[in-house]
């Protein structure tokens, strides 16, 4: 939906930019230039906690988008670092803002982008605040977010990649989940079954 949306913006509204992995894009307090969307590779948001945590906030894979409160901040909240290699494309925040004030189909569309947004945000607040690890590893699994690695997925639901890694071979033993090869699980039948 914002892929045919953005096609609104004139050229000189983005910028195509790459980054190697552990480069990072943005830094928390960092004046906004915009929102992103990933065209290869992978990169997360995070920020560091006052008691010197890690917490990843999002993930966005090839073809996601992030960042886009951004357009309404005058400082980025987090920091954006690569994952690996990526590039992306930058949407530039006067533009899309000045597009925004033009109209109210363009401001409609995005708005509910972002309230779908919403959503999604608040399924992964459920999922983190189960307790147990290995309930909240086969809820992120159902959710699909094992999608990278598995230190990748401990990191998305804020659990140490041992612990990950320990509820993984649990639901594997209690033939919740079935591991197709290193780092790769699927749900079992006797999961999907109602």
């Amino acid at each position: 939906m914002l892929d045919e949306l953005l096609t609104a913006l004139p050229k000189s509204a983005l910028k195509t930019i790459s980054f190697k992995r552990g480069e990072t894009l943005f830094r928390q307090g960092q004046q906004t230039h915009g929102f992103f969307r990933v065209v290869s590779g992978s990169v997360v948001l995070q920020r560091v906690t006052e008691t010197g945590d890690m917490l990843v906030i999002h993930r966005a894979a090839e073809g996601a988008y992030f960042a886009e409160a951004s357009i309404f901040s005058a400082v980025y909240h987090c920091d954006a670092v690569c994952l690996s290699d990526s590039t992306v494309v930058c949407y530039d925040r006067g533009i899309t803002l000045d597009l925004m004030r033009a109209g109210p189909d363009f401001s409609m569309q995005f708005s509910q982008h972002l309230a779908t947004q919403v959503q999604q945000y608040r399924a992964h607040s459920e999922i983190l605040a189960i307790r147990s690890a290995k309930h909240r590893v086969l809820a992120a699994v159902q959710a699909g977010y094992l999608t990278g690695t598995v230190t990748e997925l401990a990191g998305r639901i804020n659990l140490t990649h041992e612990a990950c890694y320990r509820a993984l071979s649990d639901l594997c033993g209690d033939g919740m989940l079935h591991r197709t090869s290193r780092g790769k699980y699927t749900m079992s039948e006797r999961t999907n079954d109602p």
